[in-house]
């Protein structure tokens, strides 16, 4: 038997401008997604998310975890019984796909590898290859990275001298070979001590889907690449306030991403309704990840109230400290 848990993710700047090589600073929560392996006689899983009982395990409907057993292990051992809590939104921007292909690429390794620990570096690439197996391609590897490794992650499309580089790692998607450079970033005790407060809209959004939408988008109207570059403008300042504590202008640069998200066309009326009633007691709200439903959030000192905001839209919360504990092995 063999347990893991990975936490899922909230994108602080950057989201889709990152699949074409742009700068996102990414942060792990405190909520996500646990998988448990033990050897049995037939394939078969439990997803909180379909169902309360095992059922057969089927790979149209696991593609990511059916990619991890078969194209990254060539498991060839006995059936196995998966099961998998998780206390994320599911389509909801929070990264649970990349939490899930994480937690199961590390319970795996450590089903056959009992004594090897696991590579954080090298499970970042496995969840990341999952991710792009599922979308046809277009995945950027911060949702993966931000997973494996916990903190506070930046993903650009090259190395940052000022940042502490973990790794790289590049796709060939549908639009030409992508390069990504993976940081990590140190918060200063100012971030340490906010609070992010998420709101789900109730409405699933594949990232997928809506990363294909982009794309369309872009191919229909040009112009919108000044966007792309705007948004990593945002990044950036938003990235040097973080490493000075500085919350106000933290908050500053995550309404100016919003407001580039919603010109790109991610945004939706739920969304927006939570990010502007949000804002009077936080220092900055913005949606995170693929938008078009999922989740919006906001950096606030005040979680409480901002939860109360959120689910008086109609949402529902969840509150999390800054930059959580990456993927690991959970003890039996």
């Amino acid at each position: 038997m063999a347990t893991a848990f990975a936490p899922g993710k909230c994108i602080l700047f950057g989201e889709h401008a990152v699949v074409y090589g742009h700068p996102a600073v990414a942060v792990a929560i405190d909520a996500g997604v646990e998988v448990k392996l033990e050897a049995s006689d037939k394939w078969e899983i439990k997803n909180d998310h379909y169902s309360n009982n095992f059922e057969e395990f089927q790979a149209s409907k696991n593609p990511h975890i059916q990619h991890i057993i078969r194209n990254v292990f060539h498991y060839s051992g006995p059936p196995l019984k998966i099961k998998i809590e998780s206390d994320l939104f599911s389509s909801a921007g929070l990264g649970s796909s990349a939490a899930l292909s994480n937690a199961m690429g590390a319970a795996l390794h450590q089903l056959i590898n009992p004594e090897e620990k696991i590579n954080l570096i090298k499970l970042a690439k496995i969840g990341h290859s999952a991710e792009a197996s599922a979308q046809e391609g277009r995945a950027s590897p911060t949702d993966s990275a931000t997973s494996s490794l916990g903190g506070c992650v930046v993903v650009s499309g090259e190395k940052d001298e000022h940042l502490n580089h973990v790794f790289d790692t590049s796709l060939i998607t549908p639009e030409g070979n992508r390069e990504w450079s993976i940081h990590s970033v140190e918060l200063h005790e100012n971030i340490k001590d906010s609070w992010l407060v998420l709101g789900f809209t109730g409405r699933a959004a594949p990232t997928g889907d809506m990363v294909s939408g982009v794309a369309e988008r872009l191919r229909q109207k040009p112009e919108l690449y000044a966007e792309m570059q705007a948004i990593e403008n945002i990044t950036k300042a938003g990235l040097t306030a973080l490493k000075l504590g500085n919350l106000e202008a933290v908050g500053i640069a995550m309404n100016s991403c919003h407001e580039k998200l919603k010109i790109l066309g991610v945004s939706s009326d739920s969304l927006d309704n939570m990010v502007l009633a949000t804002r009077n007691h936080s220092f900055g709200s913005k949606l995170t990840g693929a938008g078009g439903g999922g989740c919006m959030m906001a950096l606030t000192n005040d979680p409480q109230r901002v939860a109360q905001e959120i689910e008086l839209c109609g949402g529902q919360p969840l509150i999390s400290k800054f930059g959580s504990k990456g993927a690991h092995i959970k003890k039996e």
